[in-house]
């Protein structure tokens, strides 16, 4: 049993700028993997250093964009595709694939640069 006049476990030390930098990156390149990633570091460091709060919610929020999109044309696609119009929403569910990874890829350089990266088409479903 615990005590009650037991101290608190301590907070997690911020994030150095270099390390802050750093994890702000891996939460954009995690976004290559989906979302998932990018929620992690989200929800491991968003108390320690502002740019990776920012940016992992930023990837973490374009990620969720692309899985919803994606989903989105397949279920259509399978839907209508006794319809001839229907097959051609695999590719472009493809094309939004492909997208995602490559947006991500941009940011997480502009991130390394130094930089912040907002991306395009984006709902912001975590403020």
């Amino acid at each position: 049993m615990s005590d009650s006049n037991s101290p608190s476990p301590p907070a997690a030390a911020p994030l150095t700028p270099e390390q802050d930098r750093q994890w702000a990156m891996l939460g954009q390149f995690g976004g290559i993997l989906g979302f998932i990633p990018p929620l992690i570091i989200w929800l491991v460091f968003r108390d320690r250093g502002r740019l990776t709060e920012q940016e992992a919610k930023e990837s973490l929020n374009f990620q969720i964009s692309v899985a919803i999109f994606v989903l989105g044309f397949y279920i259509l696609g399978t839907i209508l595709s006794f319809v001839i119009i229907g097959l051609l929403l695999f590719p472009l569910a493809v094309a939004v694939s492909i997208a995602g990874v490559v947006f991500a890829i941009v940011a997480g350089i502009k991130v390394n640069g130094g930089g912040t990266y907002r991306y395009p088409y984006t709902f912001r479903f975590i403020k």
